[in-house]
């Protein structure tokens, strides 16, 4: 089951995917209204989104990244 991140879990979350992932220009914005996910962007662009899972008290995040193939290098 999903539920929302608080204020701190976004800050926490950003630093640790930010060190995870090398880049420091990484943020993970609060939800733009009640019910959605939180957006991970780079460089101001969302590229994501975050789910937060808390099932039997074990809390873990998952990632939705999404690349469109307008963005891919052409071969």
């Amino acid at each position: 089951m999903s539920a929302s991140l608080s204020a701190s879990e976004i800050t926490r979350l950003q630093s640790a995917l930010r060190r995870l992932l090398g880049s420091p220009e990484l943020t993970v914005n609060p939800a733009p209204r009640a019910g959605m996910s939180v957006e991970l962007a780079v460089k101001g662009e969302v590229i994501g989104t975050i789910h937060r899972d808390d099932e039997d008290g074990d809390v873990s995040y998952a990632v939705n990244m999404v690349v469109l193939e307008e963005d891919l290098p052409r071969s």
